[in-house]
């Protein structure tokens, strides 16, 4: 769910496909609201673009496969190219069933990263 009352700019179908992914994990939120995504321990694993692509942070085995199954390519945006996520084509970001253990993968894959300090 998210966790901010601001208006997102993305229709609302996509938030819900999102949120129907999100919550096949339990303990995980979405952040942000005009450009959504997840984190853990300081680290964002997946986004969803201001254009409405929908990213995933894999490790560096699982997104090769990824890439070559899906026939997609790394996520870029604000012209930086962002090494360990591939952008989710979208025929699987709306197909739960078989996006999810990638998902899983993704917030294991975060579990092993060092904890970024917070702020607060």
């Amino acid at each position: 769910m998210a966790t901010k009352k601001e208006k997102s700019s993305h229709a609302p179908e996509v938030l819900v496909c999102y949120d129907k992914l999100i919550e096949t994990l339990p303990g995980i939120e979405r952040k942000g609201a005009t450009m959504p995504y997840t984190s853990l321990n300081g680290h964002m694993f997946s986004l969803l673009d201001k254009d409405g692509t929908f990213a995933l942070r894999l490790p560096e085995d699982v997104l090769e496969q990824f890439l070559k199954k899906y026939k997609t390519k790394l996520h870029e945006t604000y012209g930086t190219v962002l090494k360990e996520y591939a952008v989710v084509p979208e025929k699987l970001f709306k197909n739960t069933k078989e996006l999810a253990p990638y998902f899983k993968q993704s917030v294991d894959y975060i579990k092993t990263l060092k904890p970024k300090a917070t702020k607060r």
